[in-house]
């Protein structure tokens, strides 16, 4: 099969080039799964619900052709394939967090049709971390756990599931909480000292967030 042939704006504009790149349907919803670190062709689909085979497929080719993502073959006994973000795709994070704010006007409540993933709140909760301090954060959810890397400059931004090896901080809450963190309705360390976030652990972070 023939590559995919690209289509442009045939703009000399830095915004339409940029969207070139990024701006078909898909395409920075995978980078903001792949800030998770390497991920699996299959883990990539299941949390992309309503992405086809096809279309995952090729975005996935673009991403590599454009130097955004890199494949690669893990050791035995995993011996399967992952995807990654360069650093180039790691630019990426400033955009992905512009638009999550930018869009948090749009949420508004969850629509029945709506599907979730606990990880999707990890860009929103990272920016309400900023000037927090650094660390790892776990977060606990209804809907499942997650961790974020609160100041990390390289490496995933965040993870599905518990922080590996004990966290800075806990936190433990509801989606809608979490939500309207995102949103800016409420600060953090206020939603921590209002009881709507259980913050524990010892660490810096923790302590900052309970003072705030």
């Amino acid at each position: 099969m023939s590559p995919r042939t690209r289509r442009s704006y045939d703009q000399y504009c830095s915004v339409a080039r940029a969207l070139d790149v990024v701006g078909d349907r898909w395409t920075l919803l995978i980078v903001r799964e792949l800030l998770a670190g390497p991920r699996r062709y299959t883990d990539l689909h299941a949390d992309l619900p309503g992405v086809s085979t096809d279309v995952l497929a090729s975005r996935l080719k673009d991403l590599e052709r454009d130097g955004l993502t890199t494949r690669r073959r893990l050791p035995p006994p995993g011996a399967v394939y992952v995807y990654e973000l360069t650093a180039r795709g790691r630019e990426l994070l400033p955009v992905l967090q512009a638009l999550g704010s930018w869009g948090s006007a749009e949420l508004g409540e969850r629509r029945p049709t709506d599907a979730v993933r606990a990880h999707w709140f990890a860009l929103p909760l990272l920016r309400a971390l900023d000037g927090e301090g650094e660390g790892v954060v776990e977060v606990r959810l209804e809907e499942g756990d997650f961790h974020v890397h609160a100041g990390a400059v390289e490496g995933p931004v965040y993870g599905d599931g518990p922080a590996p090896g004990d966290p800075d901080v806990r936190l433990s809450l509801d989606a809608g909480t979490c939500a309207a963190i995102g949103r800016g309705e409420v600060g953090l360390a206020q939603a921590v000292r209002d009881g709507r976030v259980e913050a524990t652990g010892d660490g810096p972070l923790a302590k900052a967030l309970r003072e705030g």
